[in-house]
């Protein structure tokens, strides 16, 4: 911030505390694939045939507070896309 650099992150915590955006995986479908992949495990599947695999969703949160503070304007479509705004 003190140097008016723009900083993306890949988790939403960090937007929250002052970042100017973040684009990462959501973390809710992350956690429910982890949690299905224990309860395969815990049911007796071994690890080292489950599939690997890649998230399918991603968010992305924009701080205009953060924006404005550095002296950047953030286009309305990428507005438009983000799945969350903190003003």
């Amino acid at each position: 911030m003190q140097k008016r650099l723009p900083s993306v992150y890949a988790a939403k915590d960090r937007v929250e505390a002052g970042g100017l955006m973040s684009y990462g995986p959501r973390n809710s479908e992350m956690m429910r694939h982890a949690a299905s992949l224990v309860d395969k495990i815990l049911r007796g599947a071994e690890p080292a045939n489950l599939p690997m695999e890649q998230p399918t969703t991603f968010d992305l949160v924009i701080n205009l507070k953060t924006a404005r503070a550095i002296g950047l304007d953030v286009p309305a479509t990428l507005l438009a896309r983000a799945e969350e705004v903190i003003e």
